[in-house]
């Protein structure tokens, strides 16, 4: 086994990571991030091309790292409280839960959202503000489950979600399932969802990617639905915002936590 350490920026980290799954990764492990760069080391079996691969995708190859990732991601999660109501806890932690808030439980696994990101962040607090009793909310780029999770503990009627990688469509639904809530998950994105089902989207995405669906996020929402949007940094926020306005979405907030940024964006009644 081998390893190639790549830097890639933050914009294009999903569509990289599927890139790097389809040319036959065994695993990815972020080792570091800056403002708009992400450092990932990539696992390759041996027998894969490692020459063809740096020339694809960059970076310095050598024999694989073969120390526990498992126990390093372990070194840096920690029991998070966010908002009035929400406590997310590692799976390999038994710290009570804080009296009020729910628990969410997360583990190392190599879907996104285990909570430690600014951008699951400010999308868990949007959730707890947002989610009223009965609603329908659509989650997607679902990474671990986590905001699906959160939406039905808060009071949600039902939840859907989906991730384009398969991968992260498999973890999410073995996480759910382990916190005992019902969610159909998929592998695709707001294009399959039906129109009019939703009465809160929740997004943490690219920016790319949530530009480009902007026609789905009006389309998906109920009249009065709000999209809750996220993954972006603050120079993305222009073209995110246009792009959401063209589709006849209102824009009604702009969050950030350092970089990072977060709009609330409503279909009008």
């Amino acid at each position: 086994m081998f390893s190639i350490d790549l830097d890639c920026p933050q914009a294009d980290k999903d569509f990289t990571i599927a890139d790097l799954y389809e040319a036959g990764c065994t695993g990815i492990v972020e080792l570091e991030e800056w403002d708009d760069i992400v450092r990932m080391r990539v696992f390759f079996d041996i027998g894969a091309d490692e020459a063809a691969l740096v020339a694809r995708f960059g970076g310095e190859a050598a024999p694989a790292d073969c120390r526990d990732w498992v126990a390093f991601s372990r070194e840096h999660l920690h029991p998070m409280e966010f908002g009035e109501r929400i406590f997310v806890v590692p799976e390999w932690r038994d710290d009570p839960t804080p009296e009020g808030r729910i628990r969410i439980v997360t583990n190392a696994g190599l879907a996104f959202g285990t909570g430690a990101h600014q951008t699951t962040r400010l999308c868990l607090e949007a959730v707890e503000r947002q989610v009223r009793p009965g609603m329908t909310v659509v989650d997607i780029g679902t990474g671990s489950g986590i905001l699906s999770e959160a939406a039905l503990k808060l009071g949600a009627s039902r939840a859907f979600a989906s991730d384009t990688d398969p991968q992260a469509s498999a973890a999410a639904r073995e996480n759910l399932e382990k916190a005992g809530v019902s969610v159909p998950v998929f592998t695709g994105s707001a294009d399959a969802v039906a129109s009019g089902v939703a009465d809160l989207i929740v997004a943490n995405i690219s920016p790319a990617w949530i530009a480009e669906l902007a026609a789905d996020w009006y389309r998906v929402l109920k009249p009065g639905g709000l999209a809750i949007l996220s993954g972006f940094e603050g120079p993305d926020v222009a073209g995110v915002t246009a792009a959401l306005t063209k589709a006849g979405l209102a824009i009604e907030a702009e969050l950030g936590e350092l970089e990072w940024r977060m709009v609330e964006a409503r279909r009008p009644a």
